[in-house]
Formats: structure tokens, C-alpha cells, sequence
């Protein structure tokens, strides 16, 4: 990859990020303004929005590990590669939000 494509690769991703995080904090305030409704369907011109409630079991990890030895713990972690791509603004250039 050229210098050239490499500078206008990471731009781009940079900018793709900043516009994925508008549009989540969009969804989000859309999401908190329908928030309210009763559970069921409900119609738009475009798309139809379903509400439903539900039971979700969580495992309390930190009570876990309190629980159980280090030894134990080790055992059964399941340790995988994994690689990272972050981008960041550089110099406040980045696109305004």
C-alpha cells in the first residue's frame, strides 16, 4: 500500500468512526424518546418498531472469582489473539460532529 492510499485508508476509517458514533448517539436519543411505549407493535410509513420485555440472566463475575481459586480461574481461561485497530483525530482535525 503507498503512502499515498495508506494516508486516504486511515482518513477514511476515521471518518466512517465519526459518523457510526453520530448515528449511534442518534439512535440512542430515538431509542430514550420511544422508551415509554407500551410493549407491541407499532407502525411506521417505512419500518415497523416491536417492543418487547423479557427476563436476562446475568453471571456476577466479580462474585465468581471471589468464589472460586486463581488456580481454578486459570484453568479454565480461554486465553485468544487479538488485534486492535484504533484511530484517533490527530490536531483537533478531525470532522465536526
Amino acid at each position: 500500500m503507498t503512502k499515498t492510499n495508506l494516508t486516504a485508508a486511515i482518513d477514511a476509517l476515521g471518518t466512517l468512526k465519526a459518523q457510526i458514533a453520530d448515528l449511534e448517539r442518534q439512535e440512542k436519543a430515538l431509542k430514550a424518546s420511544l422508551g415509554d411505549l407500551a410493549p407491541g407493535a407499532y407502525e411506521g410509513e417505512l419500518f415497523r418498531l416491536s417492543i418487547s420485555e423479557s427476563e436476562r440472566a446475568t453471571l456476577d463475575m466479580d462474585a465468581v472469582r471471589e468464589k472460586l481459586s486463581p488456580q481454578f480461574i486459570t484453568a479454565h481461561t480461554r486465553i485468544t489473539e487479538v488485534r486492535t485497530l484504533r484511530v484517533a483525530a490527530r490536531n483537533g482535525k478531525a470532522l465536526a460532529a
